[in-house]
């Protein structure tokens, strides 16, 4: 309800009037409305102020009103009346919900009304940027007109049309932009390999618009939902994840599958290879024994790993001379390279370190030789006898004197 306040002091004699300038309608004299407008009143105050009321208060009561007094000369005051009214959205010429092919022009339109003249803002419905046909992405755009040059499929969505002018309630109308195209599929992985028995998942995913069916196929026959396959698909506005699970890869699964999508504009395939992954074998490991060399191969290495006996000025009977040491040795190389060719084969693979002290066990019962010929001042023989093969082998032992 919009009011004008006059303050006059009059007299008795002298009368009030309100009148609507633009049109020179008399509205009220004194207390009486004159007006056959029924939203229109007056009220004065011990004749001193005077009110002008004008209850639901419309758009056309803006203009300037005018407080008369009939004094000679007249007085007057004048009063400019704003009346300001929220946006409202015009339904006609805004525009509705679109349906376009990729690629197209599209523009979208938003009429409004109100005082003063409303301000229009689009944006996404859900607070995504806006990708214009420049590849620019932008939060809003202002104006009436709102133009998408070669639409394309992200730039579908909801869009909000919304008015505004200071004057509450602001107001919006939501503008669906659909975009149809072909289905396309693409995949990320086109080679997959799977041990027997491991379980395996295929995946594609596919966009369309309309909504497309989708589905798997082995051999141009539709893999359907059991004990060994298990497709699912996933699906956002025009987006589809599609995945094909097999619980456990058999060798008659190997080889290819097609995931299929398709809507109302056509159909598209994209083709997965599964291949055999051999399963991993555990290796025994192999170790190589040393085989224990005869008792014959052992004299043979112990009298070449003998250094030469110093030879004594007054050799005893019981001594060991250079000579009959070497007879022996010659003897025993004698009898070895009259063997077999199978106990030649059989020494050639046995490898004993002559230039280590290492201990000789089990065959000739754990006794230990000691290469420290040079160190004797004297020397004894003695005989020892091992049975070996059949055959009786004697090794010189020597033993230091005290």
């Amino acid at each position: 309800m919009g009011s004008r306040r006059l303050k006059r002091h009059t007299g008795f004699l002298f009368q009030v009037a309100w009148l609507r300038v633009d049109t020179q309608t008399i509205l009220t004299i004194a207390n009486h409305v004159i007006t056959k407008n029924h939203r229109i009143g007056v009220t004065h105050s011990e004749h001193k102020t005077w009110l002008l009321h004008i209850r639901d208060v419309r758009e056309n009561d803006r203009g300037n009103y005018m407080c008369q007094i009939n004094t000679d000369p007249m007085k007057s005051q004048i009063g400019y009346l704003e009346v300001v009214v929220p946006p409202d959205i015009l339904d006609y010429p805004t525009s509705t919900d679109m349906v376009v092919r990729e690629g197209s022009n599209v523009s979208l339109r938003c009429e409004a009304t109100g005082s003063p003249t409303p301000n229009i803002t689009w944006r996404r419905e859900d607070g995504e940027l806006i990708i214009l046909g420049n590849s620019q992405e932008v939060a809003s755009i202002e104006g009436r007109a709102f133009n998408i040059t070669k639409v394309n499929r992200l730039q579908m969505g909801a869009y909000l049309c919304i008015a505004s002018n200071g004057v509450p309630p602001t107001v919006s109308k939501r503008i669906m932009l659909v975009v149809h195209f072909t289905p396309m599929i693409w995949i990320q992985n086109q080679l997959v390999g799977a041990q027997e028995g491991q379980q395996m998942t295929l995946e594609c995913h596919s966009e369309a618009f309309p909504k497309s069916i989708n589905y798997w196929t082995r051999e141009n026959v539709i893999i359907a939902n059991g004990e060994k396959y298990e497709p699912s698909f996933s699906d956002n506005v025009y987006k589809v994840h599609m995945k094909l699970m097999i619980r456990s890869v058999a060798m008659s699964d190997y080889g290819s599958y097609k995931c299929i999508s398709k809507n109302s504009l056509g159909e598209t395939d994209g083709s997965i290879k599964l291949y055999h992954i051999p399963t991993p074998t555990t290796e025994p490991t192999t170790t190589s024994t040393m085989p224990i060399p005869t008792t014959v191969d052992l004299v043979e290495n112990i009298q070449w790993s003998r250094q030469k006996p110093v030879p004594s000025l007054e050799p005893g009977s019981n001594e060991i001379t250079d000579a009959s040491l070497s007879t022996v040795v010659r003897s025993e190389e004698t009898r070895s390279r009259s063997r077999p060719n199978q106990e030649e084969n059989h020494e050639a693979e046995n490898v004993i370190d002559t230039n280590s002290h290492k201990s000789i066990d089990d065959d000739v019962g754990q006794r230990r030789i000691d290469n420290t010929a040079q160190s004797m001042s004297s020397t004894s023989s003695t005989w020892r006898c091992v049975t070996r093969s059949s055959a009786v082998i004697c090794i010189i032992v020597l033993s230091a004197l005290s």
